[in-house]
C-alpha cells in the first residue's frame, strides 16, 4: 500500500480552474510500485502534480520518474538531437546535463557550477525575441507576456512522438514580486503571476469553451505541423498573447531548411483522448502548425488562414480564469501531462535576478490517441 496523498489544488474564490493536484508522503528517489500508481493517477487525473522540498532529487531519479509513464520510450530527449541548433528558436534556452542527457538546465543569469556544467549563461526566454511587438522597456520588470504557449514535442521525425508527460525541478528561484501578465490583444485581459511562473492551461477547458460547431471541426481535423518546425519559425514573430505566430511570410523557405523527409512530417489529430480518464483535450501547438486536414479530404494550406482558425479555436482557452500560474518556491518537482495541457515561460528578469530549473521529458513510444479511439480500462 501507498503512504502517498493526493490533494486537489486550491484556487481563489471565482477561478475557473479545474486541474491540478499536490502529492506527498513519497520518496521520489526510492518509489514503490503502490507510489507511482497512486503517481500516475493523480497525473492523468489531475493533469499537474506538484511536489514540495524535493531539492535533493538527482537528475537520475527525475529522468527514471520521467520514463516511468512511457516504459516502452527510447531513451531521447523529446526534441532529439536538433539539426542546425543554432537556427532553432529552442537553442539558447537549454543547457544539457552531460551525465544525464535528457535532463536540461534551463533558467536565468551566471551560474559558476552545477552537475557537470562551468560557468554557464543561462537566459530566460523573453518575449520581446519573439513577438512581434513587446513591452516598453520602461515597463519591463512590472509587466510581461506570455512567451509561448505550445506542448513540448519534436513534431517532427520518425521515434518522436510528443512526451507523455514533463517534468520540472526548481533548483533556485528568485522570491519577492510579482507582475502584470498582459495579453495586449485589444481585449484588455490582464493576469498578475509570481516572478517567473510557468502557465498551464487545460486542453479539455479549451475543447469545452468552442460552440458546438467549433467542437465538430477540432474533432474531426488533423494538423499538419512544419517540417523542423523550431527553424522554420525562427524568422517568424509571435502574436502578444503568444498562442501562435503572426503571417508576415517570414517563415524560413523549405528549401532553405535542412533535408526534408516527407515521411516524418507529423499530421496528428487536433483533439487527443487520455489514455486513463478517456477525457478528450484540444492539443496544438499552435506556433508550429502549417496546414489543416479538414474531415472532407480538403486541406486548408493557406498559413495565414490556418493561424486563424486555430487562434479561434485556442484564445478562450488561456482567459485569465482558466490560467493556472504555478508560484515556485525552491524544491518544488512538477510533473505535466503534456498531452493534455498546454503551458508557457512567462516573466522578465533583472540581470542579478539567477534562476536554476531542470526540466526533464523523453520522446513518446506511440503517437496521442485521437479522439475516436477509446483508451481501454487501466
Amino acid at each position: 500500500m501507498s503512504a502517498a496523498v493526493v490533494q486537489p489544488l486550491a484556487f481563489p474564490e471565482g477561478s475557473q480552474i479545474n486541474f491540478g493536484a499536490s502529492v506527498s508522503g513519497v520518496d521520489v528517489e526510492n518509489l514503490t510500485d503502490a507510489d507511482f500508481d497512486v503517481i500516475r493517477s493523480a497525473l492523468f487525473t489531475h493533469q499537474v502534480v506538484v511536489f514540495k522540498r524535493q531539492s535533493h532529487v538527482t537528475p537520475r531519479a527525475q529522468f527514471e520518474l520521467t520514463r516511468r509513464f512511457d516504459p516502452a520510450a527510447a531513451a531521447a530527449y523529446g526534441h532529439g538531437a536538433t539539426l542546425d541548433a543554432k537556427r532553432s528558436v529552442l537553442h539558447p534556452d537549454l543547457k544539457t546535463i552531460p551525465h544525464q542527457p535528457q535532463v536540461q538546465v534551463i533558467g536565468n543569469g551566471f551560474v559558476a557550477e552545477y552537475e557537470g556544467l562551468r560557468n554557464i549563461t543561462l537566459r530566460h526566454p523573453h518575449h520581446r525575441t519573439f513577438h512581434a511587438t513587446a513591452v516598453p522597456d520602461a515597463e519591463d520588470l512590472d509587466y510581461t507576456r506570455f512567451y509561448r504557449w505550445h506542448i513540448d514535442a519534436a513534431l517532427y521525425g520518425s521515434g518522436l512522438a510528443p512526451p507523455v508527460v514533463t517534468t520540472l525541478l526548481a533548483v533556485r528561484v528568485p522570491a519577492g514580486r510579482t507582475q502584470v501578465c498582459r495579453y495586449d490583444d485589444g481585449t484588455g485581459d490582464a493576469l498578475r503571476v509570481p516572478l517567473g511562473t510557468t502557465a498551464f492551461v487545460s486542453g479539455s477547458a479549451m475543447l469545452d469553451q468552442l460552440s458546438s460547431a467549433d467542437r465538430a471541426l477540432a474533432l474531426s481535423t488533423r494538423v499538419e505541423y512544419a517540417p523542423h518546425p523550431y527553424i522554420w519559425m525562427s524568422g517568424a514573430k509571435s502574436r502578444p498573447d503568444g498562442l501562435g505566430m503572426v503571417s508576415e511570410g517570414k517563415e524560413v523557405p523549405l528549401d532553405e531548411l535542412p533535408a526534408i523527409d516527407e515521411a516524418q512530417i507529423q499530421i496528428l489529430p487536433m483533439v487527443w483522448r487520455n489514455p486513463v480518464t478517456n477525457e478528450l483535450a484540444l492539443q496544438i501547438h499552435p506556433s508550429a502548425i502549417r496546414k489543416l486536414h479538414l474531415a472532407d479530404g480538403s486541406v486548408v494550406d493557406d498559413l495565414a488562414e490556418v493561424r486563424e482558425i486555430v487562434h479561434r479555436l485556442q484564445r478562450p482557452g488561456i482567459a485569465p480564469g482558466l490560467v493556472y500560474a504555478h508560484d515556485w518556491e525552491e524544491g518544488d518537482l512538477v510533473l505535466f501531462h503534456n498531452r493534455g495541457v498546454l503551458h508557457s515561460v512567462v516573466g522578465a528578469f533583472a540581470e542579478h535576478e539567477v534562476r536554476l530549473f531542470r526540466q526533464c521529458n523523453v520522446a513518446g513510444s506511440s503517437l496521442p490517441l485521437g479522439p475516436d479511439v477509446v483508451a481501454a480500462a487501466a
